[in-house]
């Protein structure tokens, strides 16, 4: 039996967690997951930067969803290798990153926005003006969170999204926690997560406890979800993500019912 659905301005609420796999998200005609494992790193970065290109070749006016942390810099790294080579052209796209800090600024080197530009955006042609990411500094977080997910409503919602996945199953910063949470929202860091982040910092207690993400829902909507995930430390939370329960305790676990889904799993 598939899993009810009780979506309302609180979240998405999975209420019956027994289902069969592939079962279809609130939209669109079922399709399937398609998983690759793959030997390396190199080989995860190559398959994704070629998924993510032919998105572009497809729709050069496309809208990209993108992640930050060590597992995309490959991906990156091949998508501005195209671009010098003239094969790709990012004039055109549209661009929203998943998650901010709060209180770090764009130039901080541990904040995202200074992350992307680093990565990707110094790199490639892209129009700063359509490269977003969340205002982990504003006034106003919950306004900021607002502002946001209406920058991608306007934009018609997110054409191919690019996730990783936490050691406990979190994608964008949506913590293990009783409910989905459907729109970008602020949320507190788990104790694990800023542990696993701590490594990108000089002094982990300057790690920040908050964060601006996309919420489930959002990410849910994209039209396609790209999942890269390297080493054998992520093997564990990817066998509870895509076979295990629908839970909100995996937020992860929620793509099995996404309609057009690829994970990418290295073993090294």
């Amino acid at each position: 039996m598939p899993p009810r659905l009780r979506i309302d301005r609180h979240g998405i609420i999975v209420e019956n967690t027994h289902y069969k796999l592939g079962y279809q998200f609130l939209r669109g005609d079922l399709k399937s997951m398609t998983i690759h494992h793959v030997s390396n790193y190199a080989e995860m970065c190559r398959k994704a930067a070629n998924m993510i290109s032919a998105q572009i070749l497809l729709n050069p006016t496309c809208t990209l969803g993108l992640a930050t942390g060590s597992t995309p810099i490959g991906i990156y790294e091949r998508l501005a290798d195209a671009y010098n080579k003239s094969d790709l052209d990012f004039s055109g796209i549209t661009t929203f990153n998943l998650d901010e800090y709060c209180g770090l600024s764009e130039n901080d080197p541990q904040g995202y926005y200074y992350y992307m530009n680093e990565q990707l955006f110094n790199k490639v042609n892209i129009d700063r003006a359509k490269a977003h990411v969340p205002n982990g500094t504003a006034g106003d977080i919950a306004l900021e969170c607002r502002r946001y997910e209406a920058l991608i409503t306007a934009a018609g919602g997110i054409d191919l999204q690019l996730l990783g996945i936490g050691n406990n199953g979190h994608i964008g910063f949506n913590e293990p926690s009783s409910a989905f949470e459907k729109d970008t929202h602020c949320v507190e860091l788990d104790e694990e997560t800023i542990i696993a982040n701590a490594r990108f910092f000089d002094n982990p207690d300057d790690v920040p406890r908050r964060a601006i993400t996309m919420g489930i829902g959002t990410i849910m909507q994209a039209k396609k979800i790209l999942l890269v995930a390297n080493g054998e430390k992520k093997k564990e939370i990817l066998q509870k993500a895509l076979y295990g329960p629908i839970t909100p305790m995996v937020p992860a676990s929620i793509l099995q019912l996404h309609p057009d889904l690829t994970v990418i799993w290295s073993d090294t």
